[in-house]
This record gives C-alpha cells, sequence and structure tokens, in this order.
C-alpha cells in the first residue's frame, strides 16, 4: 500500500503577478522649419553672449563711455562753474581745487564720491558733499570745523578746533580774539576747558591764556595779568566756581594780586604784585590813625576758603 507523504514547511504557491507594461510615449514629430528657427535662436544668443564677455574682457563698454562723455562735454556739459557753500574762514580756493583735482572736466566723468574724499581730507573740513547741476556746474557744501583757540608749542601757533584738531598756521590775525592755550597735549583737552570756563562764564570772558601744566591740570592767565593755579581733575570745576564767589564779593580780579593758588583743597594763597615805583613822587596824605602795613610785594600769603 502506498503511503502519501506529506512535506512539512513547504512554501504554498503564490499567486502569479502580472506586471502592466508602461504606457508606451507618443513622439511628436518636430517640424524642420521650426527646428531650424529653434537652433537658429539658440546660436544667436550664445554669439550675443560671448560677443558681450569679449566686449567686457577688452573693455569696450568703458572706452565708448569716454567717447560718449568726451562728446557730451564739447556740447556743452563741461564742468566750468563751481558753486562753494559753507566756508566762513577756511580758503576758498582749496575747495575749488579739491573738486576739480580729477582727470577731467566733463560733468559725465566727474567723479562725486573722489572729490568729497578730498574735501574731507582738507583739516579744516569737517564734512562736504558735492553733486552735480546740468549741464555746467558743481555744487560744493562744505562743514567747516570751528576754531575754537589758538595752541602754542614749542613757539609755533596754530589754530585748533573744539576736538584738537589743528586747522591752519596761516594768516592767524584772523583769530586774534581766541583764547590761547599752551603746553604739550593742551589741544586735546580744550574741549575740557571750554566746558569748565562755560560753567562760570564771567571768569571765562576775562581769562587771555591757559597753560596746561604737567600734562594734568590748568593755570589761567586774566587779561589783568593774574595766574589761578587750579587743582587737577574734577576738583577744578568746584575751585573755579569757588574763587568766582570771592570775586565777586573782595574784587580779586585787577586789584594789585599777581598769583592765586587753589591746588590745595579749601585753602587760597595769594601772592601780591611787586608795586610800580612812580617816576614822580606824588604827595600822599598823613593817615589820622596808623595804618597796619600791607604784606610784602612778591610773599605768599594763605587764607581759608
Amino acid at each position: 500500500m502506498n503511503a502519501a507523504v506529506i512535506k512539512r514547511g513547504a512554501t504554498p504557491r503564490r499567486k502569479a503577478v502580472v506586471r502592466r507594461k508602461p504606457p508606451a510615449m507618443v513622439r511628436v514629430p518636430l517640424a524642420p522649419r521650426r527646428f531650424a528657427r529653434h537652433a537658429a535662436s539658440a546660436f544667436i544668443a550664445l554669439v550675443l553672449i560671448a560677443a558681450i564677455a569679449a566686449a567686457i574682457v577688452a573693455g569696450l563698454p568703458g572706452r565708448a563711455w569716454q567717447e560718449t562723455a568726451r562728446a557730451a562735454a564739447r556740447s556743452g556739459f563741461e564742468v566750468r562753474h563751481v558753486e562753494v557753500h559753507g566756508v566762513a574762514t577756511g580758503p576758498r580756493l582749496e575747495v575749488i581745487a579739491a573738486a576739480l583735482e580729477g582727470p577731467t572736466n566733463s560733468m559725465l566723468l566727474v567723479d562725486l564720491a573722489a572729490a568729497r574724499a578730498r574735501l574731507v581730507a582738507l583739516p579744516w573740513v569737517a564734512d562736504a558733499s558735492v553733486a552735480r547741476r546740468l549741464p555746467d556746474t558743481l555744487i560744493v557744501d562744505v562743514t567747516e570745523r570751528r576754531p575754537v583757540a589758538l595752541w602754542q608749542l614749542h613757539h609755533r601757533l596754530v589754530v585748533i578746533d573744539r576736538a584738537g584738531v589743528p586747522l591752519t598756521s596761516n594768516h592767524l590775525e584772523r583769530f586774534a580774539a581766541l583764547p590761547l592755550v599752551v603746553g604739550p597735549e593742551a589741544n586735546t583737552h580744550v574741549g575740557d576747558l571750554i566746558a569748565l570756563l562755560a560753567a562760570a562764564p564771567r571768569l571765562g570772558r576775562l581769562v587771555d591764556a591757559a597753560t596746561y601744566v604737567g600734562t594734568r591740570r590748568w593755570d589761567l592767565r586774566f587779561r589783568s595779568g593774574e595766574t589761578l593755579l587750579l587743582p587737577e581733575g574734577a576738583a577744578a570745576g568746584a575751585a573755579l566756581a569757588r574763587f568766582e564767589l570771592l570775586d565777586r564779593s573782595t574784587g580779586l580780579i585787577a586789584h594789585g594780586y599777581a598769583r592765586f593758588d587753589l591746588r590745595v583743597p579749601g585753602q587760597m594763597t595769594v601772592r601780591v604784585a611787586a608795586p610800580v615805583k612812580p617816576t614822580t613822587p606824588a604827595p600822599v596824605a598823613k593817615p589820622a590813625a596808623p595804618a597796619a602795613p600791607p604784606p610784602p610785594a612778591g610773599t605768599d600769603a594763605a587764607v581759608q576758603i
């Protein structure tokens, strides 16, 4: 008797998968004339791109622009006038020369940025702007540095602005009314001096010169000849304010004193000026009672303030 053999673990048969063919692509034939037209357009575009690139490499656009600008200049678009605004103390000719320093006067070729850079490089110019007004005019607006003092260093005078920038050393007679600052680094601290004197305007108007001593403090010289020694740092403002109150109440300025020393806090050392001997003796009235002798000239006397 034949026995049926059953194999365990046999893989069951799978259903057959029917693969579908992808849809066939329909090719639309391109007319020969249309193809030739597209090909010609692409070729012309490539030729134009190559020509433009070659012209840029050879510098032809720049040359064409130069020729156009020269032709415009011959037609009247050329710088013939320079209007300068904002110049009060500086030399106007320097402004005009700086504006026209470029290689050409053609209005189309004037480099406005370069002209402004030349103007700002002038020591007395804080800022400037340059513009065209066709057909033949440049408009220059200048912001000047304002002179505030004369700075003396090593017997040389120069005008400076509030930031201490040297402006000019020519024709200084125009600035004779400005105060004088003396000493190394006095120019870089002139702004502090201006603020100091602005806090005591009555005394500030009487100051003729200021010496920056040891690059740390000021000595003020008044027009009447006295010298006021101020402490350094922030204490200078308080000392000057106290001195102004004393001068209002007792009259220190132009009353025969030579020097006032306020460097010690709460104290003022006073030096009396030497008396001037008269050329002819003057009659002196005899006092009714003996007066106290004045302090000797040239000596210092300290008083509490």
